[in-house]
């Protein structure tokens, strides 16, 4: 079976090491994306929380797993939600004074057409409100 996937590829004016304190930090990540009981470790089992959506077979829980960890270049995480079983990937590049962060969401059953609008509605929040969110959290970073 193939996959399909959200892509995105965003330049952030940050250095590589406060990137990853947004995605890697509890309260960060929480600020930006969703209030969770994230651990920086491979093999840890955390809760991402935001609203239930009933009608879309969705309670509002998103349970992940740590699965790779590299600081401060690589971070991937199992997603599962509703009927999704997927992983999400953060790529961070060094890129002149910034930061090349490369998102990619995989694992859609393309012939699943749940599956497929939940795919347009996470890359449409991963491309806009999510980003906008990080680079807020970053800018109050300091």
């Amino acid at each position: 079976m193939t996959f399909a996937s959200i892509r995105t590829d965003a330049f952030l004016p940050h250095p590589p090491e406060k990137v990853w304190r947004a995605l890697t930090d509890r309260e960060l990540l929480g600020a930006w994306l969703m209030p969770n009981d994230f651990q920086a470790r491979v093999g840890h089992r955390f809760t991402f929380h935001t609203d239930a959506v009933p009608a879309q077979g969705f309670d509002g829980q998103v349970h992940c797993e740590v699965l790779i960890l590299e600081p401060p270049q690589r971070l991937r995480i199992s997603w599962r939600a509703g009927k999704i079983d997927t992983t999400v990937t953060w790529q961070l590049v060094p890129e002149g004074s910034g930061t090349r962060l490369f998102l990619t969401h995989d694992g859609f059953d393309p012939s699943d057409p749940e599956q497929e609008a939940t795919r347009r509605l996470l890359g449409g929040g991963w491309q806009g409100h999510l980003a906008r969110r990080l680079e807020q959290t970053l800018v109050g970073l300091g």
